[in-house]
């Protein structure tokens, strides 16, 4: 079976829940009578840095089966019923909000699944503590930009007052590794855009962008699409201030990519302007596109 094709809604099965609250020695509809229980702590990403950059993550979820059947999707850290026993395969799908929105989250397509063989016994819980997650093969990562590298593949466009500079060597303001990407607009420079140095061709798949933010104010994140010879800008997500915390965040592209027939190629890019009286900063970090 494959379980990518499948982005449930976030499920919360109503008799399960009710079972977290039920004693044990009440009766359930089929053979077994009492649950089993099992217990996940967390799930980390693991990454081949080299062809597959930061193992930084926001994996919230775990979308669970055992032995092919939809147990539901759980919250991290996560401990709930079952109505099997004895051994299994349990199979989990990491979880993220899709947009950063609690309302949608979704399996995310580009982590693998992760199986165990477990073995449940009636009022008892199995703890299967920290999974470990990993990039499926089948992952193409299109782009990739952790400002760790003299060049920066972002370039500012004629709208901008504004470029992307470095954080200095060892500054705390990096999120990690030896640079994290700075934008700094003030009232005599309050406009910034830059898009995406590559050109990139429409995937047949699933489109994702990943990144790491933080900032003092809102930034418009969306691609430039060339259809037809012309070329449109479309915005797709805008991320609000995070002034005092990194944030990751997994941004959908696949309908603003698919929404015009005619569509051969797009840029990412991003976009921010200072309305304030104030200096505003964002910093990024970690940017990756991701495809099939």
């Amino acid at each position: 079976m494959n379980f990518q094709k499948y982005l449930h809604p976030l499920v919360f099965i109503p008799f399960l829940l009710l079972l977290l609250v039920q004693t044990s020695c009440e009766k359930f509809s089929g053979d077994q009578t009492i649950p089993a229980y099992l217990k996940i702590d967390s799930i980390r990403l693991q990454t081949v840095y080299s062809t597959q950059g930061t193992a930084s993550h926001n994996i919230t979820d775990a979308w669970v089966y055992i032995d092919g059947d939809f147990i539901g999707t759980f919250q991290l850290p996560a401990r709930f019923p079952v109505l099997k026993q004895g051994p299994h395969t349990v199979e989990i799908l990491p979880g993220i909000k899709k947009d950063g929105i609690a309302s949608t989250r979704v399996n995310y397509p580009f982590f693998g699944k992760i199986s165990k063989s477990i073995t449940l016994t009636p009022d008892t819980t199995t703890n299967i503590g920290l999974l470990t997650a990993q990039y499926s093969t089948s992952t193409k990562f299109l782009w990739r930009e952790d400002f760790d590298d003299l060049a920066i593949t972002l370039d500012t466009t004629k709208a901008t007052m504004v470029k992307v500079a470095l954080t200095p060597p060892d500054s705390p303001l990096t999120f990690e590794g030896l640079h994290s990407g700075m934008i700094t607009m003030d009232t005599a420079h309050p406009e910034f855009e830059c898009v995406s140095h590559q050109t990139f061709y429409v995937p047949n798949s699933q489109t994702f962008l990943e990144l790491n933010f933080k900032s003092t104010t809102t930034m418009d994140v969306g691609v430039y699409l060339t259809v037809n010879t012309i070329v449109y800008q479309t915005s797709v997500l805008t991320l609000f201030a995070s002034p005092d915390k990194w944030k990751k965040i997994y941004i959908d592209l696949t309908n603003a990519l698919n929404a015009n027939t005619g569509t051969t190629n797009f840029r990412v890019y991003f976009y921010s302007k200072n309305t304030g009286t104030t200096t505003e900063t964002i910093f990024l970090d970690n940017i990756k596109l991701l495809s099939f």
